[in-house]
């Protein structure tokens, strides 16, 4: 074969890819930025539709700015009857990913990217505030239906993403402490480089296709449980536990048998997730608003042990599980909230990756038989 550079690591880890402006992820003192603003600073004193403006459209907006913004993200959030008829026809028992990858896809289908002209879309800001607004809807329209046999209303009056997300999903408003444990939850999710569902949706964009493919791309590969998920599977575990105790006791059995134990370690950050002490402490609050005196000391406690025992802290996803179930938040759709959230990243990278593009066709190195011959059907044992 041809010799060529070999690429060092499996899965391309450490491997330079391409180049963005969008965020930094383990290389400055604060761990994670997004378009050079450190994520704590974010979190501290921005709404996510703040941050959502800063990824796409490349500065944190004035207030008048905000303003007009969160007005036509409200004016976006209803569903084409199409698309409500769709989600209608998906089980119960489907998985909410697969359900907001279809959701993304019919959505597609029904309001087009304008591609006509090669390598320039004139209306990809249009579509992805539309899906911006619009995901939140497409999952909860699915979920009470399929769950409530009610047909929600996509509509709210809601100030923010989070709380129309909450609204429909639990049929009433939020309370101020959900509503900004959900814009804190939104910003800490929205963006972090390229990571395995961001390079897919470069890829796809890169052979110049629309925007609706390269975001159904993305969620197809953060369906995978090596990539999302680790907030439902925490959630899992944890549940399970009656007390600290009792978490210290299975945790180090799971230890002893060398059981996998999502939610801890991560694959750039080396010494901690900048975003686990900030939901951390929203966990802590909320686990006081409810009364809980088991949940929250057993999160706790497993994060004690997994650093004592192995030096792993806990990821982003870690105390996430804890926030989203004392908000009343099914387990099965932590990760599409996810998918809400990193939109903004998906979308952002999409444009970034078509305003310099080349297709992403990397090498491989072969490693199967050398050149030979073909041996007629006849003579072949």
């Amino acid at each position: 074969m041809a010799e060529g550079k070999k690429l060092s690591g499996a899965g391309l880890r450490g491997q330079v890819a391409g180049k963005t402006a969008l965020s930094t992820v383990g290389v400055s003192g604060s761990g994670l930025t997004y378009r050079g603003y450190d994520v704590k600073d974010l979190a501290e004193n921005c709404e996510f539709e703040e941050v959502a403006h800063l990824i796409l459209k490349g500065a944190l907006p004035t207030q008048a700015e905000l303003a007009a913004y969160k007005t036509k993200l409200k004016g976006l959030r209803g569903l084409p009857q199409a698309l409500k008829e769709v989600l209608e026809r998906i089980p119960a028992d489907a998985h909410p990913m697969d359900v907001i990858r279809t959701g993304c896809s019919m959505l597609g289908n029904l309001e087009q990217e304008d591609t006509t002209v090669m390598g320039v879309f004139p209306n990809q800001e249009e579509a992805i505030d539309r899906m911006l607004a619009c995901f939140p809807s497409i999952i909860c329209y699915w979920y009470r239906f399929s769950h409530d046999g009610v047909r929600v209303d996509e509509n709210t009056d809601d100030d923010s993403i989070g709380a129309h997300f909450l609204h429909m999903l639990r049929g009433e408003k939020p309370n101020e402490l959900h509503e900004r444990v959900m814009n804190v939850s939104l910003i800490l999710y929205a963006e972090h480089e390229f990571n395995a569902s961001t390079f897919t949706a470069r890829v796809c964009a890169s052979t110049l296709s629309d925007i609706h493919s390269c975001i159904t791309a993305a969620i197809g590969s953060l369906r995978g449980p090596l990539h999302g998920g680790a907030n439902e599977a925490a959630m899992d575990m944890i549940e399970k536990f009656t007390s600290a105790d009792h978490a210290e006791q299975e945790m180090m059995g799971m230890l002893e048998r060398k059981e996998k134990i999502m939610g801890f370690g991560h694959a750039i950050y080396s010494t901690s997730d900048p975003r686990n002490a900030i939901i951390k402490e929203w966990s802590e609050k909320l686990a006081a608003d409810v009364g809980d005196t088991v949940l929250y000391p057993v999160s706790v406690r497993c994060e004690e042990v997994m650093w004592r025992e192995k030096k792993l802290f806990c990821n982003a996803d870690f105390f996430h599980a804890s926030a989203y179930h004392f908000m009343g938040i099914p387990t099965k759709l932590f990760t599409p909230i996810f998918v809400m959230s990193r939109l903004t990243g998906w979308a952002g990278h999409v444009m970034e990756q078509r305003a310099d593009n080349r297709i992403i066709r990397p090498s491989a190195e072969y490693t199967g038989e050398d050149l030979r011959t073909v041996t007629p059907i006849a003579e072949r044992g």
